[in-house]
């Protein structure tokens, strides 16, 4: 399934790599549209759950739908975090934190630009 995805995108999705912080080509994404999985397409984000945390990674503060990603801990690097996975093919996107936004969900979904692809919404085109 994963064949389209360039080298880069394989070692960040499925070997748990990252991408530098603040290079990634939708971190100031600002468009309405859907963020999806770049392996299998499956709707991740929206983009009115999207915010600017100033960490380097695109943020969101809750999944397209409580089905989208799966989580579990990740022990790895001498840190205790909470990776979070796409539901379908278990890709790899970022980690979850509890530093988000305390007027909306209060989490922050750290994920991958590499991960991600988005389409925008037809009234924004």
């Amino acid at each position: 399934m994963n064949e389209h995805l360039t080298d880069f995108e394989r070692r960040i999705m499925f070997e748990g790599a990252t991408e530098p912080p603040f290079s990634g080509e939708l971190l100031h994404e600002k468009r309405q549209g859907d963020f999806r999985c770049k392996n299998c397409g499956l709707i991740l984000f929206k983009s009115d759950t999207k915010y600017d945390s100033q960490t380097g990674w695109p943020s969101f503060t809750k999944p397209a739908d409580t089905d989208s990603v799966i989580s579990r801990e990740d022990l790895s690097h001498g840190m205790v975090r909470t990776e979070v996975l796409c539901a379908t093919c278990k890709a790899h996107l970022g980690h979850l934190f509890d530093d988000g936004p305390r007027d909306k969900t209060g989490k922050r979904y750290c994920i991958n630009s590499a991960c991600l692809d988005f389409r925008q919404t037809a009234q924004d085109k």
